[in-house]
């Protein structure tokens, strides 16, 4: 047999047989990456025990210590706490009750379409819930016929563990024809949402959640009398709402009147909003006021999935202003009336960096830390990753009550990644190492882009297990999910298809 029939035999049979083996590869380590996706069952209180002793990559204490707290035997925990026993302590305060009924619909858009939805009361967005500050929230949650069961997370707002709606780590999620119940004290004004967390990227998407407001006990966050009004956008199945609506949303205003826009983005990716005939303030971001907020003109607004920006808008003596984003084609808020302004196709972006005045004697920055985590937000070839892991394979962060904790943040491609974290705010330091100038800026959910790197201040002052994971929630389904756990606290809740809790799918 000469060389030439050799050769071309083995291109015949080899190349053929090398695609077979690296199909059969790429397959093997999908399904081997993914695996994770839909465990037996899982502790989340736990399971870094599972993810070996060699992951706790980048995550030190302050004296440069490997830090292993919580790595001991479950059973041999004394004096743990458990997370369900973690409430509303009792409180005077006003109560205000709501139900909320979780239900299969099919809503008929202001377009005329109909759309096979999930709602809470017969509608998505479900109600706005409104409230005062000090109020004590009691909400019942009811589970009509959401076969894999439903849950309420409270986005932004600080509650004790066992309220925070997270199926298969603070409770069980809620099956069809069962209820649960909510309590927390509404401790903060601001800017809130909420939305189920037990298959959140699919429960979300199919229009399981709502706006929630907390107003301030005396007066308007800004301090002057103003009209406000809630735009909470949203991706339901193929439709791009703002707050139910595919045409768009109007809010009255007279000349001069002052106008408090909340802007809520429930969706999974970034949204960039301009603003058109009048100048404007970033009031709050997340619900927290920033501090002396300068006047701004032709600037672009990026809020993340998640996130929740507060603009004060004057409306001009003639002509209406229009906020609107090209995610959202068609979809403009329009406040007043009158000649439609002239478009600004470019602007620069705002950026938090210097914008306000600092505290005078900030008690932050003289803080010294117990701790440091590095998080580095990525992907490998089928999950989106956290220091190289995903899922439960992700070492938690384990702090002790009272902690002061540095978190630095990273994010190495795969998309935007808005970085949230349950049952906490914490506090910008430094982008890309530089310091903030302008005001303090206290966030739960934090815009991460390729190539940035954030340093983040928390203090560990909320005893639980707590979630923390990509708001594109297409992302968190694919692995980026991680937990802040507190040494101590337990769980009696199981993550997996054994208890059908799946949080993050």
């Amino acid at each position: 047999m000469n060389k030439r029939k050799i050769v071309k035999r083995l291109i015949y049979f080899g190349l053929p047989l090398t695609l077979v083996v690296l199909a059969g590869a790429v397959i093997v380590t999908y399904f081997w990456q993914m695996r994770l996706q839909k465990p037996e069952e899982i502790n989340m209180a736990y399971h870094q025990m599972t993810a070996g002793m060699s992951s706790m990559i980048n995550m030190t204490d302050m004296d440069g210590k490997e830090h292993m707290g919580g790595m001991g035997n479950p059973s041999s925990e004394e004096g743990a706490v458990s997370c369900s026993s973690i409430t509303t302590p009792e409180s005077s305060a006003p109560i205000r009750k709501f139900d909320l009924t979780a239900a299969r619909t099919t809503l008929k858009l202001d377009n005329g379409k109909t759309v096979d939805a999930w709602t809470f009361n017969g509608i998505s967005p479900g109600p706005e819930l409104r409230v005062t500050e000090g109020d004590q929230i009691v909400v019942t949650l009811h589970n009509k016929d959401i076969e894999d069961g439903v849950t309420i997370h409270w986005h932004g707002i600080t509650v004790p563990c066992s309220q925070d709606g997270i199926a298969g780590v603070t409770q069980d999620a809620v099956p069809p024809g069962e209820q649960f119940t909510y309590t927390f004290i509404a401790t903060t004004p601001g800017t809130y949402w909420y939305h189920s967390h037990q298959m959140s990227s699919i429960q979300v998407s199919k229009g399981l959640l709502g706006a929630l407001i907390i107003e301030p006990k005396n007066g308007s966050e800004s301090g002057t009398s103003t009209s406000e009004a809630t735009a909470l956008y949203q991706q339901l199945g193929s439709s791009m709402l703002v707050n139910g609506s595919e045409r768009g949303w109007t809010i009255p205003a007279k000349p001069g009147e002052q106008v408090r826009l909340r802007l809520i983005n429930s969706g999974n990716e970034t949204m960039e909003f301009g603003v058109d005939g009048a100048p404007f303030r970033v009031l709050a971001m997340d619900g927290h006021d920033l501090h002396e907020p300068g006047l701004l003109e032709r600037t672009i607004v990026p809020i993340g999935a998640g996130q929740r920006y507060d603009l004060l808008i004057q409306v001009p003596g003639a002509g209406k202003v229009v906020v609107s984003s090209p995610s959202a084609k068609g979809l403009p808020i329009t406040i007043g009336s009158g000649n439609q302004p002239q478009h600004n196709e470019d602007g620069q972006l705002f950026s938090f960096l210097d914008y306000g005045t600092p505290l005078p004697d900030d008690p932050v920055l003289q803080a010294k830390p117990d701790r440091h985590f590095e998080l580095k937000l990525g992907q490998t070839l089928f999950t989106k990753s956290i220091n190289g892991k995903s899922f439960h394979d992700i070492p938690p962060m384990t702090v002790k009550e009272g902690d002061h904790v540095i978190i630095t943040v990273s994010s190495e491609g795969g998309g935007d990644h808005p970085f949230h974290l349950h049952g906490h705010v914490f506090r910008v330091l430094r982008k890309n190492g530089e310091a903030l100038q302008g005001s303090p800026v206290y966030l739960d959910t934090l815009l991460t882009k390729k190539g940035e790197t954030y340093e983040l201040y928390l203090e560990a002052d909320n005893p639980g297990l707590w979630m923390i994971h990509c708001h594109n929630l297409k992302h968190a389904s694919m692995g980026m999910s991680m937990m802040l756990n507190y040494e101590g606290i337990t769980t009696s809740y199981r993550v997996g298809t054994k208890s059908g809790n799946l949080p993050d799918l």
